[in-house]
């Protein structure tokens, strides 16, 4: 979602994570390396070992709910989306503080069909965040999919300031004011180096993406997927434009 970290809970966390784990490891395995090598090994794509070093240490007497919150997210990226939803579930039953914030539990939710309780998610974050254009139009998609885009359009998540390009125009597309060619266009204009444009691009690209889905254009739909997923970003929501990209490759192949 948004580019920059933004879930405190989670911060705070791995701010003590070192010192808190390695004092309460007990006799079993030790978490504070057990989580070190699976961060390790999610940041260089293993996400099936990083899922493994996460569950051992789950195991551990002492396990953080950070462990849960961690294998939700290599859950999702290794396409396994109710496992994800049943982690990021255990996550939110032992920091119930970290319920509004967890924007991503909404986005396995949407992909694991439960589209109310993905509308409910996003709703709950823009209590914490009420100027994010990504989370709105996850909870339009959500709504989209459960009632159609005429409620999801006039229902959708006010947003007045998102300063990141392209983001207002895509919240304009949702709204029915602007094309899905004047958000390429703005995505595309003057960047100011090839990195920034190619992150614009992808944003651009997943969003359209998503909304032709939503609106029933499956062709369409493909083309903007495949385009994000061609433009990488070091985020999590290149992950999400790849698990979208693999299930419609899956889908074309059955």
């Amino acid at each position: 979602m948004k580019f920059r970290p933004r879930h405190p809970a989670v911060l705070s966390a791995f701010a003590g994570m070192f010192l808190l784990l390695a004092a309460t490891s007990g006799n079993g395995e030790d978490i504070d390396q057990l989580l070190q090598q699976a961060t390790e090994a999610g940041q260089r794509g293993e996400h099936d070992r990083s899922i493994d070093l996460l569950t051992r240490a789950i195991a551990q007497p002492s396990a953080p709910a950070l462990c849960w919150y961690l294998r939700g997210r290599e859950d999702f990226r290794d396409g396994r989306i109710s496992e994800s939803v049943a982690d990021f579930d255990k996550y939110v039953e032992l920091e119930p503080r970290a319920e509004s914030q967890l924007w991503e539990r909404g986005i396995s939710d949407y992909y694991a069909g439960q589209f109310a309780r993905g509308a409910k998610q996003f709703e709950d974050y823009q209590k914490f965040h009420d100027q994010d254009v990504e989370n709105s139009a996850w909870r339009y998609l959500c709504v989209a999919r459960e009632s159609g885009v005429e409620k999801a359009r006039a229902t959708l998540l006010p947003i007045t300031s998102d300063p990141r390009v392209p983001m207002m125009q895509i919240y304009g597309l949702y709204q029915g004011q602007l094309k899905p060619e004047d958000v390429l266009a703005i995505a595309r204009k003057d960047p100011p180096n090839r990195e920034l444009e190619n992150q614009r691009l992808f944003y651009a690209h997943l969003y359209l993406g998503l909304w032709f889905e939503a609106a029933g254009q499956p062709a369409e739909a493909k083309e903007h997927i495949f385009a994000a997923e061609k433009h990488k970003i070091a985020h999590y929501m290149w992950d999400v434009a790849h698990v979208h990209a693999e299930r419609l490759r899956k889908a074309r192949n059955n």
